[in-house]
């Protein structure tokens, strides 16, 4: 059963269009709301209507019984009335006003009778076709012969002697033609009234699906066309409700594609444009020695090594990018001393500036730095940054404006702010303008003016630092160094309980 359910859900409503599935929602609730209507009207009609009527009849029946009586009492039997309808329907038939306020009696009344109730009676009641009058034997004198089991029964009383009985039929067992044409007009009312319901519903639905789908129909199209390939495309957002906020959020995910594939090609470009250059001047150089043009002496080798070299870093640093963008580059994490690392590279990097015509020097170093960290990685780091300073920082530079005679220098300063340790890079002149800052980071970017290709390298080196930090919970960040140059700063969590123990790798 839940199998054949199933496979009518998916026929007629998971393939079926939201407008369908509208229709066929408010349909299903006009659908509830006429069966409750008319289930509703037949419970009161039973229940209110026809139960009024009954107490209607049974307030006639204690009115009409002392008239009965008298009227045997006066005739001395029932032969006055059997088979005498006119008789009958006199008997039964109630007390009238004329326009005088005089009353008309047709019969006797009661003792004690309330006479305004008894004049207020009529005989909407079909009182002639429900009541029956039956001798001392139950043996039926005149009315209705169909007396079922419910009718209601009160003896003819002659001084202490039953001398008759009244039946009272339910009204419901005698309902006759003209009860039933207002039973089937009340059914062709309600079957009007939902006629013109499903009316409404369409013209409803077509109204809301005009409001509530176009904006999805244009979401559905501009999907379409993002992906087909069309990054440009974007959803107009006019109103506040959920289907504006989807349209803002597929405008922002297109933003989104159309910068990472503008990224993807100058990406591809770069790549194609920084491997063409060594391989270039590699194919070339061979050539020449080739053809006799140059020989393969210690200078010619040791060129074609230097090419070699920049096109394994460009490979390797490549590499090493596509890992962290992939979240697959590996951290060996331990407890180190950042101080120690940080020492142990300006050591290693101090002649390479001097031959540079550069100083290198420390500001400010806490004498144990303890980190929780890969130190192999950042030993990638922080060399990435001292080649930077190396590469691009002027030997000679404004003695008014920096220190140290006007000669080229790099000053390391470390200290520690509340969890973190801050390292600070700072270098002299050439410096970097501020819109240049705030894409140092991005792979293949080079400052065009100073720091340039011709002593630079590929422009992978500060977005591999990024990447590095970011998988350390750190932070790194480019602004404009007091010294004329570059500042950099790194923010590496603080390893509360570390030793120094740890050695780079």
């Amino acid at each position: 059963m839940s199998s054949t359910a199933s496979g009518i859900y998916q026929r007629f409503f998971a393939r079926a269009s939201i407008r369908l599935k509208l229709f066929y929602a408010m349909l299903a609730v006009i659908v509830v709301i006429i069966l409750a209507m008319g289930g509703t009207a037949r419970y009161i009609f039973n229940r209110d209507f026809l139960g009024y009527l009954n107490e209607q009849s049974q307030d006639r029946m204690e009115a009409l019984m002392p008239r009965i009586e008298e009227a045997y009492r006066a005739n001395g039997s029932w032969d006055f009335i059997s088979n005498n309808p006119r008789a009958w329907f006199d008997l039964l038939r109630p007390i009238i006003i004329d326009h005088d306020d005089a009353i008309t009696i047709t019969a006797a009344l009661p003792k004690n009778a309330d006479t305004k109730h008894m004049l207020s009676q009529s005989d909407l009641t079909g009182v002639p076709m429900r009541f029956s009058l039956l001798d001392a034997q139950r043996k039926l004198v005149i009315g209705n012969p169909y007396i079922g089991p419910d009718a209601r029964i009160r003896p003819v009383m002659r001084d202490s002697e039953i001398v008759g009985w009244v039946a009272q039929t339910p009204f419901q067992n005698v309902i006759g033609a003209a009860d039933l044409r207002f039973q089937q007009s009340q059914l062709v009312a309600h079957l009007l009234i939902g006629l013109v319901a499903l009316m409404l519903v369409g013209l409803i639905v077509m109204r809301i699906s005009g409001v509530l789908l176009k904006p999805l129909v244009r979401v559905a199209q501009a999907t379409h066309k993002l992906a087909g390939g069309d990054y440009t495309i974007r959803v107009a957002v006019d109103t506040e409700d959920e289907v504006s906020r989807l349209a803002g959020d597929f405008n922002q995910l297109a933003m989104t594609l159309e910068r990472n594939e503008k990224l993807r090609r100058e990406f591809m470009a770069d790549v194609s444009h920084e491997l063409r250059t060594p391989l270039g001047i590699l194919n070339g150089q061979l050539e020449a020695v080739q053809d006799g043009l140059l020989h393969p002496d210690e200078s010619t080798i040791r060129s074609l090594k230097s090419e070699v070299t920049h096109l394994n870093k460009l490979v390797n640093d490549l590499y090493d990018l596509s890992l962290a963008d992939a979240g697959a580059l590996t951290y060996r994490k331990t407890d180190i001393d950042l101080a120690l690392l940080l020492r142990t590279t300006m050591q290693s990097y101090d002649d390479m500036f001097r031959k540079r015509g550069l100083n290198l020097y420390a500001n400010a170093f806490p004498d144990v730095m303890p980190v929780h960290a890969d130190a192999g990685r950042l030993q990638q780091l922080f060399n990435n940054l001292f080649e930077n300073s190396l590469r691009y920082t002027d030997a000679q530079c404004n003695a008014d404006s920096d220190a140290n005679n006007g000669i080229g220098q790099l000053a390391v300063s470390c200290r520690r702010d509340q969890q973190y340790w801050i390292v600070q890079l700072d270098d002299s002149a050439p410096g970097v303008d501020a819109v240049a800052l705030e894409r140092l980071f991005e792979r293949f970017y080079r400052v065009e003016a100073s720091r340039n290709r011709a002593s630079g390298g590929a422009g992978l080196g500060l977005a591999i630092c990024r990447r590095i930090v970011d998988a350390h919970q750190g932070g790194i960040h480019a602004e404009a160094s007091p010294l004329g140059g570059l500042r950099v700063t790194v923010r590496l969590p603080v390893h509360e309980g570390g030793t120094s123990e740890g050695s780079p790798a």
